[in-house]
């Protein structure tokens, strides 16, 4: 008897988005991704906010409350033009100011400009951050990501309703899937399509087949379920990890609790 990974209740897709920047279109954003019951993570530049055209410092926790708040660097320098002591700091400075406002840690993280080389995805490793976006879009739902260069599915102007009836269409074999749609709020201001982003939240919001997650919460699932031991029969599955891991065997959902052996 096999066993395939689910999402959170067994689910079979995921839909999760992310932002870049922190500029004041983030609110209304943020409203109707509320309305709609979708979660996103803003990528914040600690280094310009409270600037004209910039959300504030004060309502960062209560604005994105329910949502992910992660870092693009304090002043969103490329990368790969700063010596390693100046990455550091760019790097560790903003994460240490959001986590100041956030009042929580703040692992995730996008490359500015989708600028990267192997040399910074050391470094990020090293300061503890647990992914990294790129804008190299993939235009499928893999959800089997390299966590440090990790590729969203398409930019939100990309045929971002042709993607959702995809994700939603039966697929011959099972397998878990992964919409990642990334952005600038203030491009649905400045091409005046946030309809755009109305029309894509109302028919994806309220699906029971769908998880809406932020990219921290993807990342911590997919590890989780790549942790996953099970015998040479795959009669028996553990959980090495911290959290709860959903699983299907026969038709049968099960819940696998963290440190539990579940005998199938």
């Amino acid at each position: 008897m096999s066993w395939q990974a689910c999402y959170p209740m067994g689910r079979k897709a995921a839909v999760t988005l992310s932002y870049d920047d922190g500029q004041v279109y983030d609110r209304r954003l943020v409203e109707i991704l509320n309305r709609y019951g979708l979660k996103a993570t803003f990528h914040l530049n600690s280094g310009t906010l409270d600037r004209e055209g910039f959300i504030t410092s004060k309502e960062v926790a209560a604005l994105y409350a329910g949502h992910e708040v992660a870092c693009h660097g304090v002043q969103h320098l490329y990368f790969t033009h700063l010596s390693r002591e100046q990455l550091v700091s760019e790097l560790w400075e903003d994460r240490r100011r959001l986590e100041e406002l956030t009042n929580s840690p703040v692992t995730g993280l996008s490359y500015p400009f989708g600028v990267y080389s192997d040399d910074v995805v050391a470094v990020v490793k090293s300061l503890g951050f647990e992914y990294a976006r790129t804008v190299e879009s993939t235009g499928g739902f893999q959800a089997e990501p390299d966590f440090l260069r990790w590729k969203p599915t398409c930019h939100h102007k990309n045929e971002l309703l042709n993607h959702e009836k995809h994700l939603l269409a039966p697929f011959e074999y099972e397998r878990l899937q992964l919409f990642y749609i990334w952005g600038h709020s203030y491009e649905f201001e400045r091409d005046g399509n946030w309809s755009l982003m109305e029309e894509f939240c109302s028919q994806i919001g309220s699906h029971d087949e769908v998880w809406y997650a932020t990219n921290i919460e993807v990342k911590r699932y997919l590890s989780a379920v790549r942790s996953l031991v099970s015998t040479t029969d795959v009669l028996t599955v553990y959980n090495p990890s911290g959290q709860n891991v959903w699983i299907k065997s026969g038709g049968v959902l099960h819940k696998v609790l963290p440190g539990e052996i579940l005998h199938l």
